[in-house]
């Protein structure tokens, strides 16, 4: 179905509209209250688009479309499918998977507070998202100072205690008499409470706590609340009050230059700023204010736990309401989004306001100190390498493997001194063998090789493209012997206009903006010495591309080899140019270890569960869900083997015996 049939099976309904590229990858997705009308919007009018939006419509192959029921649960999809996909076009936070949380751990018996990477559906509370590792361990580090709960992963390995417990750090449920299970309840409802903000009731709990204690002469225990008061009276100290009002809420502003845009979110709590953080979202290009602020709302609040009642932000949102109703739904309560103009939290919001701008100039500052730093560091080896040009796409080679087994090469990228790691590649090798040479000229082959023929296909594609684009331009009879000539019948009439128009736009669809291979690199750096560098002229040769500008960085001496020269090139420690080379060596070596170990994991378990007697494929899954492991199935005892499911006695045994033999073998 070709996209024009596509916009007519639009519903007039809401949902979610999916576009795709020629090659099935997701370039942006969006809700709408109507699909029809919302979608056609963006063909209709493609001439008064943004640039960036207009590039995205070129190159939209399929658009998918999911009805739902209401705007809300379109919004809420949506959210989703962005965290999922990442598409290209949609606004997104930068480094999103990197934010930590704090992780209060209610499911288990005694609950701990743990750090983690991604929000489970576990039965935990979480807190954060935190922008900095720093902020997130400066935070739990205070919480195991003022809350005496637990630290360890198994309280059953210290029957007499920990040092936690004897330092006054932890209630002890370790203990066998462990009575105190109200007062660690309180604990974690009070930890929970003080990440809330919820200060001044942690507080006030605590001091009736300390006047019970005292009225009941239990002095030492007092003592205890008393100093854990003044910590966390310290801590409110440092809590600025900035509203009259003893409320909850969320302060949102923003910045923007070009195509990002810094947001600022200031938390406070009973009316006392408790903390702040700020994200930086790309693809804002040709965005509103509101347009911004609407899509950072949807991306935190659809991975964080706590949502005030009250959301403030530096701009009015389009979707006010539709944002505030699914806030609402989420929180379980009123939740009111407001832009003030005047008053208290209108100074308020020009604080946040005011930050975010500050922060993004400090962005900027860094981002031309590096640029500074990077262009100095690509002259230094322009010079040095005696390269034509100061080398903007560096690309280094790796092999790895242990004594010829599960050999394979990486392949690294780095455009203007930073990772690309979009077009990192890894090669597994056709033939294990220990040999580092046909390793190296293998890689460089199939790289090199895939490349030129992918250049050849876009050249190809570009010229039909080209042609189709004449015939729709000459738009009469004249046009047809290059009508002929590229293969596209000539415009006759309205319908052979609009079929050459589709064929121009199909052929522009299919030229992918960024090819895979087809970019070739102006500085080729390959992670060895003379030999892997030799390897690697020869593979290009035989390909015809010896021109492209090829070194071998030997480890440890961190020397330079070209062909043709006897003596390396020997770049001043601590340059900034070694350092960059050193920087893509490394990335390299990490990029192509780890693949190493992966198909080593793959090929262990492989290997040994694959070959033992009466284990077939259900078994062998049935064993690692319920283990885990492989060396925890080694570890297991034909009991344990035998009470998985599908498992017998007979073949328990008979998998002791042979992972017995495997033992003794190795």
């Amino acid at each position: 179905m070709d996209l024009e049939a596509q916009l007519q099976a639009l519903p007039d309904r809401p949902g979610v509209y999916i576009y795709r590229d020629g090659e099935g990858r997701i370039l942006y997705v969006g809700k709408a209250r109507s699909l029809r009308h919302r979608v056609r919007q963006y063909f209709q009018a493609s001439r008064n688009l943004p640039p960036k939006v207009q590039r995205m419509v070129g190159q939209i192959a399929s658009i998918e479309h999911i009805v739902t029921d209401n705007e809300v649960e379109a919004l809420i999809l949506e959210s989703n499918l962005i965290k999922r996909h990442k598409p290209k076009y949609n606004v997104k936070l930068r480094d999103d998977k990197h934010y930590p949380y704090l992780r209060l751990t209610l499911h288990e018996k005694w609950p701990r507070v743990l750090i983690a990477r991604q929000m489970r559906r576990d039965g935990s509370r979480y807190f954060g998202p935190y922008t900095t590792s720093g902020a997130v361990h400066e935070t739990l580090k205070l919480l195991r100072r003022l809350f005496p709960l637990r630290t360890c992963s198994d309280p059953s390995r210290y029957p007499r205690g920990c040092l936690q417990l004897h330092i006054g750090r932890c209630l002890g449920p370790c203990l066998p008499d462990f009575e105190q299970h109200a007062a660690y309840e309180q604990a974690v409802r009070d930890v929970a409470a003080f990440l809330d903000g919820k200060v001044d009731d942690v507080l006030q709990r605590l001091r009736a706590d300390m006047e019970r204690a005292a009225e009941n002469l239990e002095f030492e225990r007092a003592a205890e609340i008393r100093d854990r008061i003044r910590a966390v009276e310290k801590v409110a100290e440092r809590q600025k009050i900035i509203s009259s009002e003893m409320a909850d809420r969320d302060v949102i502003a923003y910045a923007r230059d070009q195509d990002e845009a810094c947001v600022q979110v200031f938390f406070v709590r009973q009316g006392k700023l408790v903390g702040r953080d700020q994200f930086f979202l790309a693809n804002t290009d040709g965005l509103s204010g509101g347009e911004i602020l609407s899509a950072f709302i949807q991306q935190h609040y659809n991975r964080t736990n706590f949502i005030p009642p009250e959301i403030l932000v530096s701009d009015p949102l389009e979707e006010e309401d539709l944002l505030a109703r699914w806030l609402s739904e989420k929180r379980g309560a009123r939740v009111s989004i407001a832009c003030p103009q005047r008053g208290e939290k209108r100074r308020l919001v020009e604080l946040v306001i005011q930050n975010a701008e500050e922060s993004m100039a400090e962005r900027q500052q860094a981002r031309e100190h590096e640029r500074r730093a990077t262009e100095g560091a690509l002259a230094e080896l322009q010079a040095a390498l005696s390269l034509p040009a100061p080398p903007r796409r560096i690309e280094c080679f790796d092999v790895s493997h242990v004594q010829g087994a599960d050999v394979v090469a990486a392949m690294v990228v780095f455009e203007d001194g930073e990772p690309k790691k979009s077009d990192y590649r890894k090669f597994k090798m056709r033939v294990d063998r220990n040999d580092d040479f046909a390793n190296m000229a293998e890689a460089i082959t199939r790289r090199f090789k895939r490349g030129l023929a992918e250049r050849e296909a876009l050249a190809r594609a570009r010229a039909e493209a080209q042609a189709a684009a004449a015939v729709v331009a000459a738009g009469d009879g004249a046009a047809a012997d290059a009508g002929a000539a590229a293969g596209v019948a000539a415009a006759d009439g309205t319908h052979g206009a609009g079929r050459a128009r589709r064929r121009r736009d199909g052929l522009a669809r299919r030229i992918p903006e960024e090819p895979k291979f087809a970019a070739f690199p102006d500085l080729l750096i390959i992670d060895g010495g003379k030999g892997q560098l030799s390897a690697a002229r020869e593979a290009l040769r035989e390909l015809g591309l010896e021109s492209i500008p090829t070194f071998g960085l030997a480890k440890e001496e961190e020397l330079l080899f070209a062909e043709g020269r006897r003596e390396p090139i020997v770049l001043p420690r601590g340059s900034a140019g070694l350092h960059l080379l050193q920087r893509v060596r490394d990335e390299t070596h990490r990029f192509a270890v780890t693949y190493h170990r992966q198909l080593h994991r793959k090929g262990m378990s492989r290997s040994v569960l694959d070959g033992a007697p009466g284990i077939g494929p259900k078994r062998k899954r049935a064993l690692l869900r319920a283990f885990g492991s492989l060396r925890r199935i080694r570890e297991a005892t034909a009991e344990e083997l035998a009470a998985v499911p599908g498992m017998t006695r007979e073949a328990a045994e008979r998998l002791v015996e042979y992972l017995e033999q495997q033992r003794e073998a190795e």
